[in-house]
């Protein structure tokens, strides 16, 4: 009753901020940028965008950059096109078609992509506008452009006339900038116009993203950790009626006894996951893109790890009641840390290098890459492997901490 409320806004009043003390280290946002300009223009964008102190940003080749987004190792990838600062200075000044920045994007992170793009516009139109106003490639433009203002097709003479009148004053403007900048003056530039094209990463081409896929993850492991309370709750009041003290004196050792729990636990596990996600997939339409084994293997793995947590509450707690409170409260808190309920990213540096150790974290990944993004068996090893360490580490300290009567 005191410490859950306590602890819980604790945790999301440092996640979100806490006092507002500049000590405090907050997470990045990791990023990857596909630079296939190689120009001023891109060079500059990416030195903005690392300037944040929200962004951790990183450069990387267009195969590299999709496959880490569609395994959800990375949220978003920006694509810098050929030419891009040429274009987007023509754009100022033309009618031509707008420059347009590739945005590769996991579509269970939403939020943090948008708040991507919201930073890109700065940057893009901070470096844009600088190259066309200062750059080498901008005054070269206006001179080409008030040449060939005369003979140009497809504009009215009052266009041809208002135009002519904006980049003469452009061109005032960069003898202005230059004599500023012999000065040791810094001047700014104007905002431009451009655009974005979002390429959400799935199982595959023309696969949609089912957002019900992601948050029935997410409750299917909340909720299998509730089951996995109740069974240790179970042990905790067989023992307080003095049942463990019968299996006592039966030939049973406390071996078999808590490992049938585990295997009944784990098989009321398998068919709770196998309900929802069956619920998930008729009424929804949610669909196994990738390895069928993998998930079954993901799921039977999470279903032993619930069951030998568990049996790690009915190990460590002294009376149900005590036990519930405190193992709700854990339970709630493996669960926010996973990821399921608050973006990762929010979350200080330390916290989210935390959470890596974490088996919810680990779950949930398995279960995303398993269902919606289409991942093959071997992806599925790496977060069966943890939870399974998982398991023998929740056994080995209930079996150690075993009581056959309660103290």
């Amino acid at each position: 009753s005191f410490a859950a409320p306590i602890l819980i806004g604790s945790f999301f009043g440092y996640v979100f901020g806490g006092n507002g003390s500049p000590s405090q280290e907050q997470g990045r946002l990791k990023v990857l940028v596909v630079n296939q300009e190689q120009g001023t223009v891109a060079q500059s964008i990416i030195e903005q965008l690392s300037k944040d102190k929200t962004l951790e940003v990183s450069e990387s080749a267009l195969d590299a950059a999709r496959d880490s987004v569609r395994k959800g190792k990375v949220p978003v990838a920006i694509v810098i096109p050929p030419q891009f600062g040429e274009r987007a200075t023509q754009a100022l000044f033309t009618p031509t078609s707008k420059p347009q920045v590739g945005i590769l994007l996991d579509p269970s992170h939403q939020t943090e992509a948008s708040m991507v793009k919201g930073m890109l516009t700065g940057a893009v139109m901070q470096a844009v506008s600088k190259e066309a106003f200062t750059g080498t490639g901008g005054k070269k433009f206006v001179k080409d452009a008030l040449e060939g203002i005369p003979s140009s097709t497809g504009l009215t003479p009052q266009e041809k006339i208002t135009l002519t009148d904006l980049l003469k004053g452009v061109d005032q403007f960069n003898k202005s900038v230059s004599n500023s900048n012999q000065q040791g003056k810094q001047t700014g530039g104007i905002t431009i116009p451009f655009e974005t094209t979002d390429e959400k990463l799935t199982a595959r081409a023309g696969v949609e993203y089912n957002g019900y896929a992601h948050s029935f993850a997410g409750m299917a492991i909340q909720f299998m950790l509730f089951m996995g309370i109740d069974v240790g709750i179970g042990l905790l009041l067989l023992r307080q009626r003095g049942l463990w003290r019968r299996f006592r004196a039966a030939p049973l050792s406390k071996f078999t006894l808590l490992g049938s729990r585990a295997l009944s636990a784990m098989l009321i596990g398998m068919l709770i996951l196998f309900v929802v996600f069956s619920f998930a997939r008729i009424v929804f339409g949610v669909r196994i893109e990738g390895s069928m084994l993998g998930l079954i293997g993901v799921c039977a793995a999470f279903s032993l790890m619930t069951a030998a947590y568990g049996l790690l509450i009915a190990a460590l707690g002294k009376t149900p009641e005590a036990a519930r409170g405190l193992s709700v409260l854990a339970t709630l808190l493996l669960v926010m840390l996973s990821g399921a309920w608050v973006p990762s990213f929010l979350f200080p540096r330390w916290l989210q290098n935390f959470t890596r150790i974490l088996p919810t974290r680990w779950a949930m990944d398995g279960l995303d890459g398993m269902i919606w993004r289409g991942l093959p068996l071997s992806e599925a090893i790496a977060p069966i492997a943890v939870l399974l360490l998982s398991t023998a580490i929740f056994g080995w300290i209930a079996l150690w901490r075993f009581r056959w009567e309660a103290e």
